[in-house]
């Protein structure tokens, strides 16, 4: 097959606008103006289409077609065919692309030169290819014999004249395997708000395909995955419905917001690639940067809300069911809506820039630390309270600006370096109103960089803000239980000089090389011990040297880990339980107190 090449694309002014926004250096637009010899090539190995077109209403639309590879194939230069089943009662691009036909015998299509853009995906090896150009004929053929009626299903046959086409990265898709298998599809709900099978859809999608327009000159497909509900509601009400997804760490070109900033308009199908279920869904959009997104989208400086103007929600319309397998290792966590959860940010109304500076660091064991930082302007940031943390921001220390790929540590393209900590020092104890301290681990990149610092070098970070609501209540008269796990001691340190010792029965499981840690608890305060079950699973001899000295303070050791009978069936103490550990650790505990009001301090902000 011969290859003639033409002309680069441009980029348009809505592409301009984003890359001037986001101050993206200049670089040529690496979209071919045809279909290219690796995108030929890549075609007949890809198990899946995502085709999105424009209705005669000038609404785009989107649709997840194939099962299996070879469905789309090279027919001449920069020519495509697609062979696939189709349910065109159901299917948006399909209805729009043949106007309504039902497929009963072969049919020719009656609108050519019709808008439509494609991405191929092959979800095994995480790869994809853009394509966008105009359907140039068609027909539907209703399947055979072998079709159920329930099934309604036809096969679609299409050829697409490729005038743009471009490869992409594989971040953000997670792998998965696709069987081919019959639809069976049921009208659930084609009105709003959405029905609560779509909502849950929506919690349990990793991916899903948008499509997006550029005046009547071309069109743009694209994939936006991420784990398991990176998409959210932030309404669905008889006033509006609306989704907000984030965009991570790309590779800046900035294609579909560019369509989106000259047409907000967007078409979008969400998959549900184990049940067949699936959501499509019409709308408007705006896209959110910096503070507006951060405000909306905590954690994040580009977000997208869409506003859907239509969808419908249908039960096994998929022509394909998917086997999951590994997720991308460029995932970041699920970014809430500050709505969903409290998102410190002090500084939201006030322009200045507040800072804490490290002024003092000990080391309570080889791995953990104290820290204390005074407040620039502490009126401005707000007193903190027992059991809030406070957010710092180290990017202008650790930021290493933008990289696109880095598979050695794919997760810290999206890491704003932002971090939490739990305030340990009490407000009501020997600092000033403007210093409060962290006791942290040395697990990561900027927990490292904390443990490296000299203090006269002076360490000023950012103080994004300060929230959290784990507040440990004591009724009178009442023992109150609290469960910890290492170094999840913390919030309970800054609320101890307002506890009753003698009221505090404390559980906590801690390794033998972090008993520093519980010694130095102790000795600042010492009627704590007396309170105190710590369980050791083991460790060195060198380590086990210092236990006696935790029953010096007056604490039971036990040379184990924690079992359910330690807290199980316990006379005396309050029914509400206080846990802070591990994820592992916690959801264990919880387990075990069944029947118990438990208040856990959830460390996934």
């Amino acid at each position: 097959m011969a290859y003639q090449y033409a002309n680069q694309v441009d980029w348009h002014d809505g592409e301009h606008f984003m890359h001037n926004a986001l101050q993206v250096p200049y670089f040529d637009n690496p979209t071919s103006p045809f279909l290219t010899p690796y995108a030929a090539r890549f075609l007949p190995n890809a198990p899946l289409l995502a085709l999105g077109t424009v209705d005669d209403a000038g609404r785009p639309w989107t649709t997840i077609l194939g099962g299996e590879a070879g469905f789309v194939r090279p027919l001449a230069q920069s020519n495509i065919g697609i062979r696939t089943l189709v349910v065109p009662e159901f299917d948006p691009v399909i209805k729009t692309l043949f106007g309504g036909d039902d497929g009963n015998g072969s049919v020719p299509l009656d609108t050519k030169n019709r808008l439509v853009a494609g991405l191929a995906v092959d979800l095994a090896t995480r790869s994809r290819i853009k394509l966008a150009g105009k359907m140039i004929a068609g027909a539907l053929d209703r399947a055979g014999d072998e079709m159920t009626d329930s099934s309604k299903a036809t096969e679609a046959q299409m050829v697409i004249r490729v005038e743009q086409s471009l490869g992409n990265c594989p971040k953000y898709l997670n792998k998965k395997q696709i069987i081919p298998t019959l639809p069976e599809p049921a009208l659930v709900s084609d009105s709003l708000p959405l029905p609560p099978e779509a909502i849950d859809l929506l919690a349990r999608a990793d991916l899903f395909f948008i499509s997006t327009v550029h005046g009547t000159l071309s069109m743009g497909n694209n994939h936006r995955g991420g784990p398991p509900g990176f998409v959210r509601v932030a309404e669905n009400n008889d006033l509006a419905t609306t989704l907000v997804y984030p965009e991570y760490s790309g590779n800046r070109f900035y294609q579909s917001l560019g369509n989106l900033r000259i047409d907000p308009k967007a078409g979008i199908v969400i998959p549900d690639l184990e049940s067949g279920d699936v959501l499509y869904v019409t709308g408007t959009t705006e896209i959110l940067i910096g503070k507006e997104a951060a405000a909306l989208l905590p954690r994040s400086n580009l977000a997208v809300t869409v506003r859907i103007l239509e969808g419908r929600f249908i039960r096994r319309g998929l022509t394909f069911r998917a086997l999951p397998g590994e997720p991308s290792p460029y995932n970041p966590p699920v970014r809430f809506l500050a709505t969903e959860r409290a998102a410190p940010d002090a500084q939201s109304a006030n322009k200045r820039v507040i800072y804490a500076k490290l002024i003092k660091k000990e080391l309570l064991t080889s791995s953990i630390g104290r820290f204390r930082f005074s407040v620039s302007d502490a009126e401005a940031a707000g007193r903190w309270q027992p059991g809030q943390y406070v957010a710092l921001a180290f990017e202008d220390e650790l930021g290493a600006g933008y990289i696109h790929m880095r598979d050695d540590d794919p997760s810290s393209l999206n890491d704003d370096l932002v971090r939490t900590f739990t305030v340990s020092s009490s407000m009501h104890g020997n600092l000033p109103d403007d210093e409060f301290e962290i006791t942290i681990r040395n697990v990561g990149k900027v927990t490292s960089f904390l443990f490296r610092q000299n203090i006269k070098a002076g360490l000023e970070i950012p103080l994004r803000g300060i929230a959290g609501t784990f507040t440990i209540h004591q009724p009178k008269g009442e023992v109150v239980p609290f469960v910890a796990g290492g170094i999840g001691i913390t919030p309970l340190l800054a609320h101890l000089p307002q506890l009753v010792l003698g009221r505090i029965r404390l559980f906590w499981a801690i390794r033998a090389k972090d008993i520093g840690l519980a010694i130095d608890t102790f000795e600042r305060f010492p009627r704590l011990g007396k309170s105190t079950i710590v369980y050791i699973p083991g460790g060195a001899d060198d380590e086990l040297e210092t236990v006696p000295r935790l029953r010096e303070h007056g604490a039971q050791t036990v040379p184990r880990r924690m079992l359910p009978t330690d807290i199980q069936g316990l006379d005396g103490l309050s029914n509400t339980w206080y846990v802070c550990a591990g994820t592992e650790m916690r959801q264990a505990v919880v387990s075990w107190l069944s029947g118990k009001e438990v208040v856990y301090e959830d460390f996934n902000y």
